[in-house]
């Protein structure tokens, strides 16, 4: 992966707009980091293969990301992007890394279901 390039990863998005798509968005602020810290609280949320259609999509921010897709009834949203790859399968590929590099979010974009 690389740093977020916006107008590469705005035209992957637009590419996107308009078509049944299928979405794989996490987020995690450390799950498995509270066994070290008992007073740290835990959260996260995980999507994997939800077949949408957003008629809009952007990328604003200045790094890290925010990217929102408009779908019929409401928006998807992730925040903290960072980073991006457009992979062999034509895949756009979104992750936000902290400053020690572990993942804190992720937000996919694919024409066929992720495996």
């Amino acid at each position: 992966m690389e740093l977020i390039d916006m107008k590469q990863v705005q035209a992957a998005i637009n590419s996107f707009a308009n078509q049944d798509v299928y979405i794989h968005l996490e987020t995690t602020n450390g799950a498995y980091a509270s066994h070290n810290d008992q007073s740290f609280f835990s959260a996260g949320a995980y999507i994997r293969n939800a077949l949408v259609r957003y008629e809009l999509g952007k990328i604003t921010g200045n790094g890290p990301f925010r990217v929102g897709l408009k779908i019929n009834l409401g928006w998807i949203y992730a925040e903290g992007l960072t980073h991006f790859e457009i992979d062999e399968d034509n895949r756009l590929l979104l992750a936000g890394h902290d400053s020690n590099g572990k993942l804190a979010v992720a937000l996919e974009i694919s024409s066929t279901p992720f495996e």
